[in-house]
């Protein structure tokens, strides 16, 4: 089962490349920037907010 973010923090994320809102994809375990259609995984309850990290989106 994933590890859930606490929402305190995923109010303060924000995409690092565009300092838009990030979505929260709890099943895949990942945050989603639609503005950027970049996703930044998470990884042991850690998000990976590295822009050359991120997946691109299609």
């Amino acid at each position: 089962m994933p590890k859930e973010l606490p929402k305190k923090l995923l109010q303060v994320l924000a995409c690092p490349k565009c300092k838009g809102d990030l979505s929260y994809e709890k099943a895949k375990q990942r945050l989603l920037c639609n503005k950027c259609r970049l996703a930044y995984r998470i990884e042991d309850g850690i998000p990976i907010m590295l822009v050359e990290e991120a997946e691109k989106l299609k």
